[in-house]
């Protein structure tokens, strides 16, 4: 099982999901950054109510104007980027029994400002937390895998050369996704249909780390295993 997904900031529920499904996770890392998207960002819910939420950002500069890739966006004032991050994590979570292993597995997460890419900071901030969880998966970059052009031709390229024969495609994906590529080099095409129900409502809107630091590592790796025991891989999660 693949999954393709740009990096994202400290990822929300439902993208930590997916990856944790997969086999393999490629980083997204040469396509246009998104000012819009998830980043550069993360949406953080405060411990004793999760309805209310912060925007927690990372400051970015991208160097090629709105055409800059993901992997070429550079952090402004990284120093005061990390001080201003470690201050909301600890201002939103600080209070939770769970913090302090928390705060020690985010240390990376801060120490990959210094890189000054905003890609850095985002992929290792979901590495982190996939390591949390327990995933056993790999870590590819798709700027150093073959792939052909075309959007659907290359995530079916890019999902060979890992070897899979499946490749696991979210909602939005499956609007566009042509599937004949896939099938043409023997791959299926798995819907990705998370839970909706209970701390898995909001998981398309805030950051994984809420539900981390109310229940902890172990219990959520808990519920990341139950979810992907079964070889339907979250198809009848829903």
């Amino acid at each position: 099982m693949c999954a393709i997904h740009q990096p994202n900031f400290l990822p929300r529920l439902t993208t930590l999901t997916k990856l944790f499904a997969a086999d393999y996770w490629i980083v997204l890392d040469d396509v246009q950054f998104t000012r819009r998207d998830y980043q550069h960002r993360a949406r953080l819910a405060d411990l004793g109510d999760p309805a209310r939420r912060q925007w927690l950002t990372i400051p970015t500069h991208l160097p090629g104007g709105r055409l800059t890739r993901i992997r070429d966006a550079v952090v402004d004032a990284p120093d005061l980027a990390r001080r201003r991050t470690a201050g909301m994590l600890r201002q939103h979570y600080g209070a939770s029994p769970h913090w302090p292993a928390l705060a020690e597995a985010l240390d990376p997460v801060l120490d990959a400002f210094e890189s000054g890419k905003t890609a850095t900071v985002a992929e290792i901030s979901t590495r982190v937390l996939l390591d949390l969880l327990g995933w056993k998966g790999r870590v590819l970059t798709s700027s150093h895998l073959p792939a052909r052009p075309g959007r659907s031709v290359r995530l079916a390229d890019l999902a060979a050369a890992t070897g899979a024969r499946a490749y696991l495609c979210g909602t939005g994906g499956m609007t566009y996704l042509d599937q004949n590529p896939f099938a043409a080099q023997n791959i299926a095409v798995t819907p990705f249909r998370p839970p909706t129900t209970g701390i898995w409502s909001s998981g398309r809107r805030i950051s994984a780390l809420w539900a981390l630091a109310a229940f902890g590592s172990q219990d959520m790796a808990a519920c990341f295993r139950a979810l992907t025991t079964h070889d339907t891989r979250l198809r009848a999660a829903a």
